[in-house]
């Protein structure tokens, strides 16, 4: 069964940190691009950061300087390290995994407020 598992989500106070992580199951995702999408109440759905399978990166103008995406294809896992966070960082964050297919997560909660 192809899956994909977001952790790591949470309720973090402005100016902290938090590692989200994307599990993949079923399927082997050297080839893939891995990214990271968010949305928020009431607002489309972002593309946050993505990460090729040669290891090229790209972020929003919002998120650059603060996140880090990074990939582990021995353990089948992206990541999204988050510093610096602000409210409007608040939003549901999936998973997505693109290459000949493409496969979404069920998302993880992240929620920035003091």
């Amino acid at each position: 069964q192809v899956q994909l598992v977001e952790s790591g989500g949470g309720l973090v106070q402005p100016g902290g940190s938090l590692r989200l992580s994307c599990a993949a199951s079923g399927f082997t995702c050297i080839n893939y691009a891995m990214n990271w999408y968010r949305q928020a109440p009431g607002k489309e759905r972002e593309l946050v950061a993505g990460i090729t399978s040669a290891g090229g990166t790209n972020y929003a103008d919002s998120v650059k300087g603060r996140f880090t995406i990074s990939r582990d294809n021995a353990k089948n896992t992206a990541y999204l390290q988050m510093n610096s966070l602000k409210p409007e960082d608040t939003a549901v964050y999936s998973c997505n995994a693109v290459w000949m297919f493409q496969f979404w997560g069920q998302g993880t909660q992240v929620t920035v407020s003091s």
